[in-house]
């Protein structure tokens, strides 16, 4: 998988990004760079977003257990499966953004 990079400006969350849930071994790289002042967390979900009711709305969201309420650079990675990857600035009028990228086994 190539590199996936979203932002977010003030407060709000991003697009959910997909995952490869199918990938062996599950592993994602990600890294956020922060501009100017911004609070935020990065947040997975297990529902599907490909499934026809799909909203991220509607998803559960959970908090990264070292990547919540940070508001300079870091890096983290998940090394189990999730299905969507986001991140949700609840703080600040600045910019986060994310990059995520996912490794596997080469077919």
């Amino acid at each position: 998988m190539r590199a996936i990079t979203v932002s977010q400006t003030g407060v709000g969350a991003t697009a959910p990004v997909p995952m490869d849930q199918y990938q062996n071994p599950f592993n994602v790289g990600l890294g956020i760079v922060v501009s100017g002042s911004v609070t935020y967390s990065v947040q997975y979900s297990f529902d599907n977003p490909f499934t026809q009711d799909y909203t991220p709305s509607n998803a559960t969201w959970y908090n990264h257990p070292d990547l919540t309420s940070k508001n300079s650079n870091q890096s983290g990675n998940f090394a189990f499966a999730v299905a969507t990857i986001r991140l949700n600035v609840t703080a600040g009028t600045g910019t986060a953004t994310l990059t995520l990228l996912q490794s596997g086994v080469k077919g």
